[in-house]
Parts: C-alpha cells; sequence; structure tokens
C-alpha cells in the first residue's frame, strides 16, 4: 500500500492510500490513532466507486486494533451505494467487536444519513443525547436493527427510482439522485417513501399533487444547472 500526504492529517509516513490516486473520484486513506485507525474518505460514494470502497474500509478494519473512525468531512456526494458500504463496514465491525464511528462529515454525506435516520448508529461513545428518556431509544440494539434494515432494504426501490427519472427525462444518475433527494426534502417525505411513490406512478397510480410539483421543479432545477455547466464550459 502506498503513502500519501495528501489525504490523512496526520504524520506523512503513517498515512497510508488504500483507494484511489491523484485523479481518482474516490480516495481512501489510514493511519493509526492508539488502538484505533482513522479513515479520511474524499470523493464520490456512489455505485461506480462502491467495490473499491468496500475493500479499502474492509482492510481499515482488519488492521485497526478496536475499530475505525471515519472522516467524511471531504465526500462531495453521496447515494444510497455509499450509505449501504457505510451501513455494511458497521455491522463487520460489530461481528469483530469493533465499532465504527464518524468523526466528521460534509453535507452531501450527512444529508443521506439524516433521510435515513442513520446518522446516530456511527456516533462515538459518550456522544449519544442522553436529554430525556426517548433519546435513549437511538442506543437500544432492537431500534438499530429496524433502521440498518431499513436502508438496506430500500436500496433497491431507491435505485429503481433513480432509473425511472433517467429513463423518463434523460438525467444522469447523480442528477435522478438530486431529484429524488429535492422531491424528498421539499414534499417533507421520507426518501424511500417518495421512491416508492414514483415507482407506482409507473404502475399507474398518480403521484401526488404536491410531489408532482416539486418533482417538476428539480427536474428544472437540475436540468438548468446542467445548461449553465455547459455554458460556462
Amino acid at each position: 500500500m502506498s503513502k500519501s500526504a495528501r489525504c490523512c492529517a496526520g504524520p506523512v509516513d503513517e498515512c497510508t492510500r488504500l483507494a484511489g490516486d491523484g485523479g481518482a473520484r474516490l480516495t481512501v486513506c489510514a493511519r493509526p490513532d492508539g488502538d484505533r485507525t482513522v479513515v479520511t474518505v474524499r470523493g464520490d460514494l456512489d455505485l461506480a466507486a462502491d467495490q473499491q470502497l468496500q475493500h479499502a474500509l474492509r482492510s481499515a478494519l482488519t488492521d485497526s486494533g478496536k475499530g475505525i473512525d471515519l472522516d467524511l468531512d471531504g465526500v462531495d456526494f453521496c447515494d444510497c451505494s455509499g450509505l449501504n458500504a457505510l451501513l455494511g463496514i458497521r455491522q463487520q465491525g460489530l461481528d469483530q467487536c469493533k465499532t465504527v464511528t464518524i468523526r466528521a462529515i460534509s453535507p452531501a454525506a450527512e444529508r443521506v444519513f439524516a433521510l435515513t435516520n442513520t446518522l446516530p448508529l456511527f456516533a462515538p461513545e459518550g456522544e449519544v443525547d442522553q436529554k430525556d428518556d426517548a433519546s435513549h431509544s437511538s442506543t437500544d440494539p432492537r431500534v438499530e436493527v429496524v433502521q440498518l434494515r431499513r436502508a438496506m432494504q430500500t436500496r433497491g426501490l431507491i435505485d429503481l427510482a433513480r432509473g425511472i427519472l433517467m429513463a423518463t427525462f434523460a438525467l444522469s444518475a447523480e442528477e435522478a439522485w438530486h431529484v429524488l433527494v429535492m422531491t424528498s426534502q421539499n414534499t417533507n417525505t421520507k426518501l424511500h417513501r417518495a421512491a416508492q411513490q414514483l415507482v407506482d406512478s409507473v404502475r399507474g397510480e398518480p403521484l401526488p399533487e404536491a410531489s408532482r410539483k416539486q418533482l417538476s421543479a428539480a427536474v428544472t432545477h437540475v436540468t438548468a444547472a446542467r445548461e449553465r455547466m455547459r455554458q460556462a464550459e
């Protein structure tokens, strides 16, 4: 594994590049921090980088003493594939009696965790909010199982909805993801529910009026942004 001076904030000679190079869309670096390993991830966490990300995270977890701490502050894009990889490595960590936490996270990555309510699963020990008894449910193992299953099980549904958007509006995979997320946020609807509504509409059920309007506005927004980028080139 190659050494790198560009990913981790630690000493240069302790930083190991696990994935990517100077021009890669995804880079993953690791450095030891006591009995844990800090893993810095930068770039896009999508289907194209799925296998590379999983391999790098497994390597870091295996080499760690008690687990890994993720620095996701440099993540520019994250969809359900990236989330699925992170949930998967967390489960592998539990199987090895290790923990996987998130030290820092970018707005792009945090949005996906917020939509699926899975960020509390990666909270470092001692940082879970305990203001009242209700907040303790975030650490209840039964709640963790439900959240994990929901995120894993809805991946196919979300990917299907994204494919429908790509085919219907000639969008790229990233543009379709943004349209789905924007529609979900602007209608105050969970991401998997927004995806289900879109899939149901193909089967003959009309979209709710609010969803239809916000979907149209989101498509207009991303296509206009694409056109502006083309004109700027």
